[in-house]
């Protein structure tokens, strides 16, 4: 079920960030790609340019849209405020009410993809439990960014009603662990690994169902497709339960240490983020690249002096 995008006008938010980036850029070889962010550091706009991306600085917390057309034809709205500290207000501000700004000021788009995530489930005693997208919606008591998963819930809201209030067709999807040489949780815990410190996670097992950033991009498209008014929403996922203890092993395997990983339970929080991947698995159909092979291409492009594992041929 694998689709191409071509000759699109197609806005991507966050585009500074871990996943938009190399989305942006593989579209950008096809399409006239503008990517929208704060750029609150200034030479990512030269890397972004340097990417065929025309960048435009917005914060769509603020709301001012005026440097922002309005006719692309589709938008990746993969901007997100996972920041510290208890201020609901801005955390609401920036993920769900931005989000309506942004759908309000581009519902002429043939249709919209919005980043949602995991953490708006509601957390259960079970670490395998299995979250199908009509499993109950909570808290997950995030203590890094205490507002997030209300704040995503939010903008699931406020997607939602744009779906129906503005005619445009909206796909939200549930990130669960996106990783790649670009970031993420399993890149950052092999980051650790090899500055040799310990993994630290919330449970044993600390599951997840891991996709790795060739995956992503590749099913951009079909989730594009499948955007519908009322909206679609779908877990964005990988195809296989993995545990932190597991992928920090493997990472540590490759680089010839032994990981350790030290558990630190946190109350009334995910003890396991396993996705049903049912629904995206027939939109997308399955993922291209398993987790070990994810990880290894991880490893090798961040930590090449230390890589040990086979040769990477892609």
């Amino acid at each position: 079920m694998v689709t191409t995008l071509s000759d699109e006008k197609i806005l991507i938010t966050g585009v500074a960030g871990q996943i938009a980036f190399p989305m942006a850029r593989l579209l950008a070889a096809d399409n006239e790609v503008w990517g929208l962010a704060r750029f609150t550091d200034p030479t990512g706009i030269d890397k972004v340019r340097a990417a065929g991306i025309t960048p435009v600085i917005c914060d769509l917390g603020v709301g001012d849209m005026s440097a922002v057309p309005d006719d692309f034809t589709l938008v990746i709205h993969l901007a997100a405020f996972i920041g510290p500290g208890m201020d609901y207000d801005l955390a609401i501000r920036d993920n769900a009410e931005a989000t309506g700004l942004l759908l309000q000021h581009c519902r002429s788009a043939r249709a919209a993809l919005v980043m949602s995530t995991h953490s708006v489930y509601k957390p259960q005693e079970d670490p395998m439990y299995v979250f199908h997208e009509t499993a109950a919606l909570g808290d997950c008591n995030n203590t890094t960014s205490p507002p997030y998963s209300v704040s995503k819930i939010g903008q699931e809201a406020v997607a939602r009603f744009c779906a129906r209030a503005f005619d445009i067709p909206v796909t939200i999807a549930r990130m669960n662990a996106s990783y790649g040489p670009n970031g993420g949780l399993p890149a950052i815990h092999a980051n650790i690994l090899a500055e040799g410190n310990a993994v630290t996670t919330r449970w044993d097992p600390c599951m997840y169902s891991p996709i790795y950033e060739d995956d992503i991009n590749l099913q951009v498209a079909a989730l594009l497709d499948a955007a519908s008014t009322p909206a679609t929403i779908v877990n964005w996922a990988g195809d296989e339960p993995v545990s932190a203890q597991e992928w920090s092993a493997y990472a540590g395997e490759l680089m010839g240490i032994e990981a350790t990983v030290n558990v630190t339970p946190i109350e009334n929080t995910l003890r396991g983020s396993i996705a049903d991947t049912t629904r995206r698995l027939s939109i997308t159909g399955p993922c291209t690249v398993d987790w070990r092979e994810g990880m290894r291409r991880t490893v090798a492009a961040r930590h090449p002096d230390r890589y040990l594992g086979p040769p990477i041929t892609t």
